[in-house]
């Protein structure tokens, strides 16, 4: 599944409109459009806020895995 494709899923999944998710996210509703049709992509910064906004990890946005959370937990090196 690409990013374009998710990004749909997860929209309806909430039950919002491109419109809904683009105010939420202070878009616009043609760039919701054209990311889920796959004419442009989105960078890293509004990538973040996808995940962060539908609480999904950026591997399962984009598409590389279909595990929606990560488990494993940050490991620093402190």
């Amino acid at each position: 599944m690409n990013f374009g494709s998710r990004l749909r899923q997860l929209r309806n999944e909430k039950g919002l409109t491109q419109a809904e998710l683009a105010q939420k996210l202070s878009l616009g509703e043609s760039t919701i459009s054209f990311y889920e049709a796959n004419k442009r992509e989105p960078d890293y910064k509004t990538l973040l806020c996808f995940a962060d906004f539908f609480k999904v990890s950026v591997d399962y946005l984009l598409g590389h895995s279909d595990q929606s959370f990560n488990p494993r937990p940050c490991i620093r090196g402190d």
